[in-house]
């Protein structure tokens, strides 16, 4: 299987893209760690962009090649990239899954300026520009608003997970993740998602 996780910068593709990944046994690509991999200071050109992708879509390829599940985690706001991503996986029949990470742009704002040691340079003005810019998707797609607590966007996580049967439904509990008896409560002291 291999699912795309995409939208904006500081909507949370991360926190989700990781607990799909988690919960599916998976392996997650970041768009953000191999870009830093290929260019030690990165300037975001079009041409750098492309290289990314491309890195990205070989180390799929190969995960998925050998049976793995994998997830991409990447703003992906260009149809081709996500249009690429689903050819990867029919030319390796594996199942292909789009989901996409939305989130009010003021929570947008507070995450993006708490971010501390993330592989992300992406500011709020960056996010701006990816939103403005993001090209409709073209496909059924999942969506997770990622703009409540953390154990609200798990739920949501869980749920297309069992919705897709990549786990199951025994398996969705979250009491003890989310702390106690309250589903809307978040983890203490975990912060918001980004």
């Amino acid at each position: 299987m291999l699912v795309v996780v995409c939208g904006p910068p500081g909507t949370g593709k991360t926190t989700v893209a990781s607990r799909i990944a988690d919960r599916a046994g998976g392996t997650l690509l970041r768009t953000d760690t191999v870009r830093k991999e290929l260019v030690a200071q990165p300037s975001y050109t079009d041409r750098e962009t492309e290289r990314t992708y491309d890195a990205l879509y070989d180390r799929a390829r190969d995960r998925v090649a050998n049976g793995e599940d994998v997830v991409l985690d990447g703003t992906f706001r260009r149809q081709r990239y996500r249009d690429r991503a689903r050819e990867l996986s029919a030319d390796r029949d594996a199942a292909f899954e789009l989901v996409r990470v939305t989130c009010p742009s003021p929570v947008v704002r507070e995450r993006i300026a708490a971010r501390d040691g993330d592989a992300s340079d992406a500011d709020f003005d960056v996010h701006l520009t990816v939103r403005d810019s993001f090209e409709p998707l073209e496909r059924d797609h999942r969506r997770v608003d990622n703009g409540g607590s953390l154990a609200r966007t798990r739920r949501q996580v869980d749920e297309f997970l069992r919705d897709e049967g990549l786990v199951d439904g025994a398996d969705g509990g979250e009491t003890s993740v989310d702390g106690g008896d309250d589903p809307d409560a978040d983890v203490e002291g975990s912060g918001p998602p980004a």
